[in-house]
């Protein structure tokens, strides 16, 4: 059975990142995408102009009215803006307990725009988090939600990733993409295991919405996989060629989008 597969984020008029990068995503991965959006967001890939969020009992309704008619085999969560959103995204995980939660703490845009209020961390990390079965922070992000320094060395990461399973995740996959080095290399904590999950780093600027696209890759594959190393790594896969393909677009003057369907076209 095809999965059906929910994105809960902001949007990107660019289509490299959000809600826009999450459904061509899931289509890529083999599963059914739909969308609940939490920010009208004015971007491209030179940065953020503007944000309109939406009110979070907006978000409840577009939640409620979807779950309460589709069967969801699995939701990523993005941008979530405030403290009321996520607030929304919680009693709908609640009421409905959908079975593959992935969270992708999107905090930061990659042109430095802030995307989360910073008072909304602290709602995120002790009532959201704990509620998600793979969380997939980078560096910044994983300092932020731990309140301590950005670490600057990949043999830290298995440590970081367990104080941020200390939060609640039942899996941390800690992507070190922000490191220098020929690899790029990813740390999945979770179930009592650590991996070092390591591939060659792709030389381009094309890097607009490599973390929404992996984390929406996860999401597509998890229920057709076994596990979420299984998940994890295939999508891995996907987004290094999709960076190592993505020389064939040409998309703003900035960082671009990676290649989604690099597979077809």
């Amino acid at each position: 059975m095809i999965p059906n597969v929910l994105s809960v984020a902001g949007t990107d008029p660019s289509g490299g990142a959000g809600i826009q990068a999450d459904l061509k995503a899931f289509s890529a991965n083999g599963a059914y995408g739909m969308s609940v959006i939490t920010a009208l967001v004015a971007q491209t890939t030179t940065g953020v102009t503007a944000v309109r969020e939406v009110a979070p009992e907006f978000v409840t309704a577009q939640l409620d009215t979807l779950l309460d008619d589709v069967r969801v085999d699995a939701v990523k969560i993005g941008m979530l803006a405030n403290a009321g959103i996520i607030r929304a995204v919680v009693a709908a995980i609640d009421r409905y307990a959908p079975r593959h939660v992935v969270l992708d703490p999107v905090m930061v845009a990659k042109s430095g725009d802030r995307l989360l209020a910073p008072e909304a961390v602290a709602v995120l990390r002790d009532e959201l988090l704990p509620r998600v079965d793979l969380i997939t922070p980078n560096l910044p992000e994983a300092a932020d939600l731990l309140g301590e320094p950005e670490t600057t060395s990949a043999d830290d990461m298995p440590a970081v990733a367990e104080r941020l399973a200390a939060l609640g995740a039942k899996q941390v996959l800690l992507k070190g993409g922000h490191l220098d080095g020929e690899s790029s290399v990813d740390v999945l904590h979770g179930g009592g295991a650590t991996e070092f999950l390591t591939s060659p780093r792709v030389a381009t600027t094309n890097d607009h919405g490599t973390g929404c696209t992996l984390s929406a890759a996860i999401a597509a594959l998890r229920p057709q996989r076994p596990d979420w190393p299984s998940a994890v790594r295939e999508a891995k896969q996907y987004l290094t060629t999709a960076l190592r393909e993505s020389h064939r677009l040409d998309v703003g003057h900035g960082h671009g989008p990676v290649h989604h369907f690099h597979q077809w076209w």
